[in-house]
């Protein structure tokens, strides 16, 4: 086995944590939530998920990797034999999630040189799903490649591959140090552009007003504890694996705090220049901004381009700069997620670091390949939709309990408090045991009970089924029998 890596710096560290955490998500996700759920309204229930959900479930799989100090598998095989699959489950978990968002990633790229010539055109929803996509409507129907994806496909996969295998230090460590200033400067510029646009207020307006009406809606609640779990990448095995190469002597729990905080921040901010930008197309449509508000693939390919092409000035710059950030976003996210899985197969399979990213990127590459034909949006959508409530939510449900019960808390804190300029305590083992389990457990019933009510996106059963719940449950039963197999090391 290799002699495991090491980070050079703190700051390298926590520019990784962060790279993880800020993702499209960030950028796509969380305003349209918030504008959604109340408006500001959202952000009481929104700081107090971080605060009770959010910072002690970082900490601890943040404490977990540093106490065994190695990844997600191996680390809950210490716990016990019979744990080990639970390990499994978060990596795979993770792996599926990074099969598609690097599909998505291939996109913003191509996007970033249509930016040159506005190329998505004056109608860029009849661009995106007819000329970009060729969207044939259906997951079964998978038409021909879409040549421009599958070769960005490949470009986005060599760039992982060339980070990771350069190793934490030069690799990831290094990566995140361009990665994450450069976004952050790109996020500044879309925001200051989006408050000084005629019109930026009536959606900032929408997007911050509180509407207190709301506060008592369970929904919002489960809402805001389930956009917590996600940003943070928690139950992906990231933040075990890439604590486990902290020094000795790290602060983890000032590591971590910085990390979730700035993950915050960056969605907060976001939302006020994504919705100043959608409040001067509403303005220059003439419409609500109901009408123009939207999120994930709906807000970065076409509301966003169908802004862009209305912008008074330098059109072409923005939307570089716009889908030039998601990239980035989405890179610096791809990165820890194929490192917990690679940081799994050095750990638990002896094998070099450049073989089990060699690995990880061409079953990966394969398995993305069905997303970039005609059928493959309804793909994608169906297999995110699953995996993140049904893979993502409910490994990460199940760590908790374990980690709690099974194992002793006060062994992670012990381990971490010795080294931190910040203790945690007997409020933190709270959080952790009783109060994150009760609330991500009802958001579990509550989309297990919608999922059962409706079938997902108006699909036909046949390819939720196929695409949705065999791949749930086929990536369940790999981990377990991954956590059932022998180990040399």
């Amino acid at each position: 086995m290799e002699q495991r890596d090491q980070w050079g710096s703190r700051v390298g560290f926590v520019l990784a944590t962060i790279g993880s955490a800020v993702g499209l998500g960030n950028i796509w996700r969380f305003a349209y939530m918030a504008y959604e759920n109340g408006g500001g309204a959202f952000l009481f229930p929104y700081i107090f998920a971080l605060l009770t959900a959010g910072i002690p479930l970082l900490l601890l799989e943040m404490g977990f990797g540093f106490f065994t100090r190695t990844s997600a598998p191996s680390a809950f095989r210490k716990v016990g034999k019979k744990f080990e699959w639970i390990g499994w489950w978060s990596v795979l978990v993770a792996f599926t999630v990074t099969v598609y968002y690097i599909v998505i990633i291939a996109w913003s790229l191509l996007f970033v040189f249509k930016s040159f010539n506005l190329g998505w055109t004056t109608n860029p929803e009849t661009y995106f799903f007819g000329e970009f996509l060729q969207f044939s409507g259906s997951a079964f129907n998978l038409g021909g490649v879409q040549w421009p994806i599958f070769f960005a496909l490949i470009a986005i996969w060599a760039i992982n591959y060339t980070i990771i295998a350069g190793g934490v230090q030069k690799g990831i460590e290094k990566a995140s140090k361009i990665f994450m200033p450069l976004l952050a400067g790109m996020l500044l510029i879309i925001v200051f552009r989006g408050i000084t646009l005629p019109g930026s207020m009536e959606g900032i307006r929408a997007f911050l007003t509180p509407d207190f009406s709301r506060i008592f809606d369970l929904g919002i609640w489960i809402d805001a504890y389930g956009q917590i779990f996600f940003t943070l990448s928690l139950g992906f095995g990231i933040m075990i694996a890439y604590s486990s190469y902290l020094p000795k002597k790290s602060d983890v729990i000032k590591n971590g705090i910085i990390a979730a905080f700035a993950d915050a921040a960056f969605s907060i901010i976001t939302g006020i220049g994504v919705f100043g930008v959608l409040g001067y197309m509403a303005v220059e449509q003439g419409v609500g901004i109901a009408d123009v508000a939207t999120s994930g693939i709906g807000l970065a390919f076409i509301a966003f381009p169908q802004a862009i092409n209305l912008l008074p000035a330098l059109p072409q710059l923005f939307g570089l700069i716009f889908f030039l950030s998601l990239t980035v976003a989405g890179l610096s996210s791809s990165v820890s997620l194929i490192e917990s899985v690679v940081s799994s197969l050095i750990d638990n399979f002896s094998l070099s670091r450049k073989k089990a990213v060699t690995i990880v990127s061409i079953v990966g590459f394969l398995m993305g390949l069905p997303m970039v034909t005609q059928g493959g949006l309804a793909i994608l959508d169906i297999f995110d939709h699953f995996v993140n409530i049904f893979g993502l939510l409910t490994v990460g449900f199940v760590e908790m309990l374990v980690l709690s019960y099974a194992f002793d808390l006060d062994k992670i804190k012990d381990n971490m408090n010795p080294s931190s300029d910040l203790q945690v305590g007997p409020t933190w083992k709270a959080m952790v045991k009783f109060v994150s389990p009760v609330l991500i457990g009802i958001g579990l019933i509550q989309n297990v009970i919608s999922e059962f009510a409706t079938v997902y996106g108006g699909y036909p059963l046949a390819e939720v089924i196929t695409f949705g719940w065999l791949a749930v449950a086929l990536v369940l039963l790999v981990a377990i029998y991954l956590g059932k197999k022998e180990r040399t090391v």
